[in-house]
């Protein structure tokens, strides 16, 4: 049985990013690159906030980003009480549904996938101009939706 959801997203370097997800029972990592997704880390904060609003019974969202030359979806869903990831990864950004593997499945509660989150970009955000994110990441800290997510986790 899948634990507690632990996120991680190491810090920037020369437009990679080390991203994991570990809850007891299954683990994934990778690299992801800045483009041509460059707002996959504005999108996902963004999703994460829709993931707690509770006027929506029913939630869905998929969040393209890559690796290059691989490509990777990233599915947020909630129906009810039940909250899902599920990443899916095809060998080419063509997204060949054939060719396609899901590489990792967590359900849980959405108030507490999203804290992971939430964890994470902490982080980053906390250590931001030590690891020059801007520079590395070659784009801006997503401070807007982050700011946001944060209101609506208190």
């Amino acid at each position: 049985m899948a634990g507690k959801l632990e996120v991680s997203f190491n810090s920037p370097q020369c437009g990679w990013m080390s991203i994991g997800f570990e809850d007891g029972s299954n683990e994934f990592h990778t690299t992801t690159a800045h483009a041509p997704y460059s707002n996959a880390l504005s999108e996902l904060l963004n999703t994460l906030t829709s993931l707690l609003d509770d006027s929506k019974a029913d939630y869905s969202h998929t969040l393209k980003w890559n690796r290059d030359p691989e490509a990777f979806d990233f599915i947020f869903s909630r129906a009810g009480n039940d909250t899902s990831i599920e990443i899916l990864e095809y060998p080419t950004e063509k997204r060949d549904p054939e060719k396609m593997e899901t590489v990792y499945q967590f359900t849980g509660d959405a108030r507490q996938i999203v804290e992971a989150f939430h964890e994470t970009f902490q982080q980053l955000y906390d250590e931001r101009n030590v690891d020059e994110f801007e520079d590395n990441w070659h784009q801006k800290f997503p401070l807007a939706e982050f700011e946001k997510l944060s209101s609506r986790l208190k």
